[in-house]
């Protein structure tokens, strides 16, 4: 996949009811409803991907990362892409037989995502724990052969200590198979295991400032 560049951006403009509380928290803080609709608040950015790139949006929360996410998810073909979020979690099969491909390879899926304990790949998604959940969405992601994917809060429900081990696998994967990876997250102590090409940074005011750590972007 050639380099590709996406133009993003996002405005959230005020167009609530005037109620009367409205009214009354307008006249407390002395604003008036074409001051507040001025303020609209706009997330954008423009940013190059490359096969196998990871993209890593960060920032503090309540900046717009998820926004950003969110509309480059958008603008990628459907066939192309599969968010972590939107995998459904079923609960009358085991986790082994909710991954395609043979036992060996779906156990090396699992693996890959964080899930290597019997009793989880033999427990249907429904019933693990959130943690475990998202690690359940991120192998069916892995196995799913898309070229993009996106995951908001990356590994945040997670420890630590699992979290630098499923970043680095996840680095390699996107590195031999040619994977993007789009991961939103606030913490920034991935950064060493993921290795990202590209670091979005979004501040809470502002345009997203982007860093390129690839000669080829």
């Amino acid at each position: 996949m050639a380099s590709t560049s996406y133009a993003i951006e996002k405005t959230f403009g005020w167009n609530n009811p005037l109620t009367d509380k409205v009214a009354g928290v307008l006249s407390a803080f002395g604003m008036t409803v074409q001051r507040l609709k001025a303020g609209a608040i706009t997330h954008k950015m423009q940013v190059e991907l490359c096969s196998g790139d990871i993209c890593y949006l960060t920032g503090p929360s309540g900046g717009g990362k998820s926004v950003l996410l969110r509309e480059l998810y958008e603008a990628v073909d459907d066939d192309d892409k599969i968010m972590l979020n939107s995998i459904s979690l079923v609960s009358d099969f085991a986790c082994v037989d909710c991954i395609d491909g043979d036992c060996l390879s779906v156990l090396k899926t699992l693996s890959r995502a964080g899930l290597s304990d019997v009793f989880c790949v033999l427990n249907s998604p429904a019933t693990l724990s959130e943690g475990q959940k998202y690690r359940y969405r991120l192998a069916k992601a892995l196995a799913s052969g898309k070229r993009f994917i996106f995951a908001d809060e990356f590994c945040s429900s997670l420890d630590r200590v699992t979290a630098a081990v499923v970043a680095h696998n996840v680095r390699k994967f996107a590195k031999n198979n040619d994977v993007v990876f789009v991961l939103a997250s606030a913490h920034d102590d991935l950064l060493s295991d993921l290795l990202p090409e590209v670091i979005v940074v979004k501040h809470l005011a502002g345009q997203a400032e982007i860093v390129y750590k690839n000669p080829k972007h």
